[in-house]
């Protein structure tokens, strides 16, 4: 059997090293045919637009949707972006943001040049007509708030334009430069902490003011997104300053972590500023903004990093998520969540022993063997730590979530046929979204690697996502869930159909040990 590269999953799509070529699911031959050109010429509110022709569909890259984030601009809220005169050339991607050298290209992708300058989106439209009125898809990148970008090429836009999706990505500040309390700075920003989260909303904010010029209809907006993307899904879900912004969400692999409170911000940012040489919480705003950005992104050690939550406290997040949903005061919009069968994979490419975890939990920990039986004590901890920080959150999300909006869970266990034997857990974290984004790669040399299967499984899925942007329900064959009705869309190799009480026990157990229940 032909030995496989290496693959990376953590925080996006599954990444075949080496890949020359992209050929996108559901794109054809005599679109491909079309190659690079130009595109129609867009007017925004910032100026006028000439994209490119992409696998027949029109691509404007490198937009800025706001003012750069250097100088006193770092550690505020993001400004209005500064117009420019004439025709801007829009056919190649913005610097995306700061993060540490080569940790995105090992775990998702190559997010290409970076720099503090970075606040740029991409879009992609079949007809940049805005007589279409085409719903639209804001995909936002995964991560842990410390890396990623939305120039990785499995987050391309191609496949959803030509389901006729205005399809737009974006970045946003990422680690210390975009989540960050430091003491200096509080009155300075109208108490803002969370400026990635500010970032997506200026995006947002941009997709309200300019996408009709796309053919995209301002009204029919869904955001979307996968790990730290799925965080800030429901982050903006939560969020006061985010409503009116979007219609509908899909959020992919949200895990069950608690959001930083004010405290833990400051101490953190505390001990940023003493690891770069300043005087810890003492520091000046101006000293701070001194410090060249590579530094604040790049330390390395304990208690340097807030990742892979937002903060909550400030006004982007009055409350925490949690809080927000459990006293159902998120926004009531059309929801679909879900996880992978081994998203607890991220956890061991962070180096930490699930089996470690467990046996830290003492009695509880002895209690799993009840609820995982037949199984080694390493697969118990798998299953376990997967299900309690993965599994659980959809479910509890849904018996909330269900009473202000129709709610749609899915499970995906479904494994590419070349990558069963080399991925005996099942699908890892950031496995599904090359599949519901519809980017499967081929890898020069490799370029069987897909089956037809494969690429049907993908062609579904992202169509069930496409009609969901589309009209607000994803299908007939997929039932929402709610508190009387346990519902999932298990997607696996041989079938993808709705299971009733799925994992119901295991995940009953975990919602009482964490007191999530009402």
């Amino acid at each position: 059997m032909r030995k496989l590269r290496k693959r990376i999953h953590t925080g996006g799509r599954v990444l075949l090293k080496g890949a020359a070529t992209i050929i996108l699911a559901g794109i054809t031959g005599a679109l491909a045919a079309h190659g690079q050109g130009a595109s129609p010429v867009v007017g925004t509110t910032g100026g006028q637009l000439q994209g490119m022709s992409e696998y027949g569909i029109y691509a404007y890259k490198g937009i800025p949707y706001a003012a750069s984030p250097v100088g006193k601009n770092r550690w505020r809220p993001p400004q209005p972006p500064q117009g420019w005169d004439g025709t801007r050339k829009a056919n190649a991607f913005g610097y995306a943001c700061m993060q540490p050298p080569g940790v995105s290209t090992e775990n998702g992708g190559d997010p290409g040049p970076m720099s503090e300058d970075c606040l740029y989106l991409n879009v992609w439209t079949p007809d940049p007509d805005p007589a279409r009125e085409l719903p639209v898809v804001v995909w936002i990148h995964g991560g842990a708030y410390v890396f990623g970008a939305g120039t990785v090429e499995g987050y391309s836009g191609v496949p959803y334009a030509a389901k006729d999706v205005v399809f737009v990505n974006l970045n946003y500040r990422l680690g210390a430069l975009g989540f960050f309390g430091h003491p200096a700075l509080e009155g300075e920003t109208g108490t803002v902490a969370n400026f990635g989260l500010m970032d997506q909303i200026a995006a947002l904010t941009w997709v309200r003011q300019n996408i009709a010029a796309f053919g995209g209809n301002p009204d029919n907006v869904t955001i979307m997104g996968q790990s730290a993307g799925a965080k800030s899904v429901m982050a903006l879900y939560a969020s006061p300053l985010a409503q009116g912004l979007f219609h509908k969400g899909v959020a992919m692999s949200v895990y069950v972590l608690p959001d930083a409170d004010r405290e833990k911000a400051q101490t953190v940012a505390a001990s940023i500023a003493s690891a770069v040489g300043l005087e810890g919480a003492a520091a000046s705003v101006e000293d701070l903004r001194a410090i060249p950005a590579i530094d604040l992104v790049t330390l390395q050690g304990e208690g340097l990093s807030l990742g892979p939550v937002p903060i909550v406290g400030d006004l982007v997040l009055p409350a925490s998520i949690q809080d927000t949903f459990a006293n159902g005061q998120e926004k009531a919009a059309p929801l679909i969540i879900g996880s992978t069968s081994d998203d607890g994979s991220v956890i061991s490419a962070f180096g930490i022993s699930p089996s470690a975890i467990v046996k830290k939990m003492g009695i509880l920990g002895i209690g799993l063997r009840f609820l995982y039986k037949s199984m080694s004590e390493e697969e118990r901890a798998r299953q376990a730590i997967r299900d309690a920080v993965f599994t659980m959150n959809p479910r509890w999300v849904a018996e909330r979530h269900s009473k202000r909006a129709p709610t749609w869970r899915y499970y995906f266990d479904y494994v590419a046929e070349a990558d069963r034997e080399a991925l005996p857990g099942g699908a890892p974290h950031g496995y599904e979204v090359a599949f519901f984004l519809e980017t499967l790669p081929v890898a020069d040399g490799i370029k069987d690697r897909y089956s037809e299967a494969d690429m049907e499984a993908a062609r579904k899925l992202a169509g069930y996502i496409t009609e969901f942007a589309r009209t607000g329900v994803s299908s007939s064959a997929w039932e929402t869930s709610d508190r009387d009705h346990d519902r999932i869309l298990l997607i696996e190799a041989d079938s993808i159909k709705v299971k009733k009480r799925f994992l119901r026990r295991r995940l009953n157990a975990f919602i009482g040990i964490t007191k999530l229940i009402d």
